[in-house]
């Protein structure tokens, strides 16, 4: 399977590797890479294998792997962050699980680590009745609203959205919902942010938590006034948080999660 993925920024920079969510593709890190212009941005697309390649079932491991072996290869002795939002996060903490000494810092936004009972059994169901509404402008809109994506790109999500498969977005589904933490996320030796919204759903929340808990490296915040999506939301703070904690290890005002 062949991993896509765009370069941006300085190569000779410290690598920042951005893993994007579910429902979206590499385009929702652009606001990232335009201000990381020192680091050598590696923004790759998930998903974007499946339409030409057919479909061989989306695995958060399978991913994690792939992103490990590109990490290695552009790498080279320079320090590794990774950045993951939903789904990129759970990929995210698979990463730092798989090679704990590979990733210098990694920053896991919105990650559902609590499995939803039975979710195998309805998800399929849900999809078959759901799955024509994505080609729906309306549906799409209020999707798009709950992942603050605003107009200038509400075009792109939509054309992304209406060419996924349903098999595929039954096999996204279902890891995203089943997914819980490696035993051996405990050994990640990074340093580790841990953020969530605070208008997010209380699993979320209690998902920042858990992750927090399982590893000494980690230090977690419950972000005020942001939903699912602070990076989309808001920018600005968004990418001053990350070069504050990779710079001196500051934690954004919020909620300490303890």
């Amino acid at each position: 399977m062949t991993l896509y993925y765009q370069e941006y920024g300085e190569k000779s920079g410290p690598l920042m590797l951005f893993i994007h969510g579910g429902g979206v593709s590499g385009w929702m890190w652009d606001k990232q890479v335009q201000y990381f212009t020192d680091f050598h941005c590696v923004v790759p697309d998930l998903l974007k294998q499946d339409k030409k390649m057919g479909f061989e079932g989306f695995s958060i491991g399978n991913s994690a792997e792939q992103l490990l072996k590109l990490i290695e290869k552009k790498a080279k002795g320079k320090k590794v962050i990774i950045i993951g939002f939903s789904l990129g996060a759970q990929v995210a903490i698979q990463m730092v699980s798989k090679k704990p000494h590979l990733i210098d810092y990694a920053i896991i936004n919105s990650a559902l680590v609590r499995p939803i009972p039975f979710s195998s059994y309805f998800i399929s169901s849900s999809v078959k009745l759901t799955y024509p509404l994505i080609k729906n402008k309306l549906f799409s809109k209020v999707q798009a609203k709950t992942l603050y994506i605003g107009k200038d790109y509400f075009e792109k999500y939509y054309e992304e959205s209406s060419n996924m498969r349903r098999d595929t977005l039954i096999s996204v589904l279902k890891e995203n919902m089943a997914f819980e933490l490696p035993g051996k996320f405990s050994q990640a030796k990074g340093k580790i942010l841990v953020t969530v919204g605070d208008k997010e759903r209380t699993i979320m929340k209690k998902s920042a938590a858990d992750i927090v808990k399982k590893n000494p490296n980690c230090k977690g915040v419950i972000l005020p006034g942001v939903g699912h999506g602070v990076s989309l939301a808001e920018p600005q703070f968004f990418n001053q948080m990350v070069e504050k904690w990779i710079i001196d290890g500051k934690i954004p005002d919020g909620k300490i999660i303890n």
